[in-house]
């Protein structure tokens, strides 16, 4: 009985000490990858994938062109993001507000949108998600539409100025890509998120933020009167402005700034099927 033990015991200690050694290699294999492309080795990888309803296709294929313009597989993908990021992260209506379906269903593939690209995309960085029928008073007595507490975990939203964002996919204003941005900011630089997208993450924002506070580049930005006023703020502002006119009006972004587009994409992992 104790050779037993012992022969179990020393099993166990070699496969772990395998699977240390894989996931090392893994690892490595991984890093050389990235050096090379830029890029995670692999992004989508799902042993029981899950499914939405399907009126809830039809919705998404109704609101998201990025949904729309994806392959059939991805498409999977996508809804399967979907389904979790809404199991994940609680609802709450403010005010009075009844939350339904279709706005959890919106929210969720907003944030989805943003990070298909990772292989990451679920972030501990906020448990809730708060919406408010209109503008709301925050902790500090000003009025907004939408913020993120990082303190307190939450995403805030207005639903009418994130429904108002989503009316016309081509206007670059969309204050759920907005925050969601800050709240991808926080995950990937703040708490330094784990894992290839957090590296390249971070590597990327470097890179425009150096680009943003180049004197030279940033006359060529004003030149090209193409971003809006606020994106001046500050490099955050920046960051959040840019990947909404990326998602809305990315031909005009590749055609007006290809070298800030360029970064971006990478920086999310962006492809366009």
């Amino acid at each position: 009985m104790e050779t037993l033990i012992a022969v179990i015991t020393l099993l166990l200690v070699a496969l772990l000490f395998l699977a240390f050694l894989f996931f090392i290699l893994a690892s490595a294999i991984e890093s050389g990858y990235m050096i090379v492309f830029n890029r995670p080795i692999y992004v989508h990888l799902y042993l029981f994938p899950k499914e939405l309803p399907v009126e809830s296709h039809l919705l998404l294929e109704d609101n998201f062109r990025f949904y729309r313009n994806l392959s059939e597989r991805r498409k999977k993908f996508f809804r399967h993001r979907v389904y979790r990021f809404m199991a994940r992260y609680r609802f709450v209506g403010m005010d009075g507000l009844e939350v339904t379906d279709k706005m959890r269903l919106k929210i969720a593939a907003t944030w989805v949108m943003l990070t298909f690209g990772m292989r990451k995309y679920l972030t501990s960085v906020f448990k809730t998600i708060l919406i408010f029928p209109d503008i709301f008073e925050s902790r500090n007595g000003n009025w907004h539409k939408g913020e993120f507490n990082p303190a307190a975990k939450a995403v805030v939203f207005s639903w009418k100025h994130f429904e108002e964002g989503m009316a016309i996919s081509t206007d670059n204003f969309n204050l759920g890509l907005h925050e969601f941005a800050h709240v991808l900011h926080i995950d990937s630089v703040g708490f330094r998120r784990p894992g290839a997208s957090g590296v390249i993450y971070s590597d990327m924002f470097n890179k425009i933020r150096d680009y943003f506070a180049d004197a030279g580049n940033r006359q060529k930005l004003l030149d090209a009167g193409y971003l809006r006023d606020y994106a001046y703020t500050n490099s955050l502002e920046f960051m959040a402005v840019a990947l909404e006119y990326f998602f809305e009006t990315p031909d005009e972004f590749r055609q007006k700034l290809p070298e800030l587009y360029t970064m971006l994409r990478v920086m999310i992992n962006y492809r366009e099927k």
